[in-house]
């Protein structure tokens, strides 16, 4: 899931979410422990902030673009988010974006991929981990942490991962799918 700044009516001028987001789909696909494997770009899916009428929790949603995107996260198994940080944190957009549901998260595996200068958003994966185990999801301690990430993007070749980057992501999808195989009896009794 691909997360910086941007909707689809307005991109962000820099933005390099989406290059990272592929570069990560890729390597998933290679890596072939989970049967389907898709790149989901929040300047695409384009919601609103925050309105619905009711709690998420109730999942009475009455927005059509809610019950899209309802959908698309509860058939998902787990997740990798792709985050920058800004001011210290995670961005605005995915934040909107997981408050938009509740139960559809519940009992996933996410894995982190975060991305600044000398930082590496390594704080902004910190502050999102408070949020998704609250959720119920379960954050694996393997992550991907890219410094100096501009250094890094080819604007042919998009992402050029080093070594480290494509260990630390090999090692990721490794941990998500045993703990996605160790969720799956509790996803099973998640009701709607």
């Amino acid at each position: 899931m691909s997360t910086d700044g941007a909707s689809s009516s307005e991109p962000c001028p820099g933005r390099i979410g989406l290059t990272l987001g592929e570069w990560f789909e890729s390597h998933a696909k290679e890596h072939s422990g989970f049967d389907e494997i898709e790149l989901v770009d929040l300047a695409e899916v384009d919601l609103p902030f925050m309105n619905e009428p009711h709690h998420p929790r109730l999942g009475r949603y009455t927005h059509q673009h809610t019950r899209d995107w309802s959908a698309k996260v509860a058939e998902a198994d787990a997740f990798v988010l792709v985050m920058p940080e800004y001011n210290f944190g995670y961005n605005t957009e995915l934040k909107n974006a997981i408050d938009h549901l509740h139960r559809e998260w519940q009992y996933k595996p996410v894995g982190l991929v975060s991305y600044d200068g000398v930082s590496a958003g390594t704080r902004a994966a910190q502050m999102i981990k408070q949020v998704v185990t609250t959720l119920k999801m379960t954050p694996v301690v393997e992550s991907v942490s890219i410094p100096f990430v501009h250094q890094l993007i080819d604007e042919e070749q998009g992402l050029v991962a080093n070594d480290v980057m494509t260990g630390s992501a090999t090692a990721m999808l490794d941990e998500l799918v045993r703990v996605d195989e160790a969720l799956r009896a509790l996803r099973s009794t998640v009701t709607a």
